[in-house]
């Protein structure tokens, strides 16, 4: 088990007149190697809940346990869990600050008192995982760069630290359709190359659904469903009534459902649904 949270509780403004309570009772188990999705409407506490996983906020109350380590301990070495728990926030090109996208990589790592050596082969590493050419890149500015690439780069600054854990707050906010394919795709073949337990934080159905082998809902502090990905949009009159839904081929799928029960519900992509469609078709044409 490389998380798990125990009764988690997070209020904003205590004992005022603004008094908010942004996480409920949470109670989680994450194991290593998971791939997994956090969805709930604006407000609902996700980006307060996974700014409580690498220190970032300190609970109200409860415990956060990351690899055997209770972080709100109050002698839990918070550098050391940042290091095995990466957190890109929202827009992080934003945080990009230094004169080349090497030394804006290496950032970390040289803050870790690593040899040049080791900082060089990691900044080298982590470019390759997102897709940036190491040669033709490192001694470019972050500046001159596509939307997208800033948004690898600084994907690659957090890779450089080997977290264990990686969070991503809403990595394709912002992006034209092109770069957010790309950085989905880098995202799924880091996760297949490195298998290091990832955390997708989106709004995006078909995102997710794409991604993740496990979702996690939130609603109003609490975390409301809990399952396998198919499962999860198997509810989609629950999801609904929370102000979300399905992917959009999901839901065509269970309208084709009304007319063949042998159509699969559990379709969640385009390439799922051909095989569907064209099965359907066939059975149409021979009966």
């Amino acid at each position: 088990m490389i998380m798990k949270i125990e009764n988690l509780k997070f209020v904003y403004n205590p004992n005022t007149p603004f008094e908010q309570k942004a996480l409920d009772n949470i109670n989680l188990e994450i194991k290593e190697g998971e791939f997994i999705g956090l969805i709930g409407h604006t407000g609902s506490g996700k980006s307060t809940l996974v700014q409580h996983l690498n220190g970032l906020l300190k609970p109200t109350s409860g415990n956060i346990i990351i690899d055997g380590v209770n972080i709100t301990e109050k002698d839990a070495d918070l550098k050391a869990i940042r290091q095995k728990v990466g957190l890109v926030f929202q827009y992080p090109e934003h945080q990009l600050f230094e004169e080349t996208i090497y030394k804006d990589i290496a950032f970390g790592p040289k803050n870790l008192g690593l040899k040049e050596d080791e900082v060089r082969e990691r900044v080298k590493e982590a470019m390759e995982l997102v897709g940036l050419n190491y040669e033709e890149l490192k001694d470019r500015s972050p500046f001159e760069l596509s939307g997208g690439q800033k948004r690898r780069v600084a994907i690659a600054g957090v890779l450089a630290m080997k977290p264990k854990i990686l969070i991503l707050d809403e990595p394709t906010a912002g992006l034209d359709p092109r770069g957010r394919d790309e950085i989905l795709g880098e995202i799924q073949q880091l996760y297949e190359k490195e298998k290091i337990t990832i955390i997708l934080v989106s709004h995006s159905m078909e995102d997710i659904a794409k991604l993740v082998n496990r979702i996690l809902v939130m609603h109003r502090g609490k975390i409301v469903i809990d399952g396998e990905t198919r499962e999860v949009f198997k509810k989609s009159k629950e999801l609904e009534e929370l102000g979300l839904g399905v992917p959009q081929i999901t839901k065509f799928m269970m309208k084709l459902k009304e007319r063949d029960k042998n159509i699969k519900d559990t379709v969640l992509t385009v390439e799922e649904a051909k095989v569907e469609i064209l099965q359907y078709l066939r059975r149409k044409k021979n009966a």
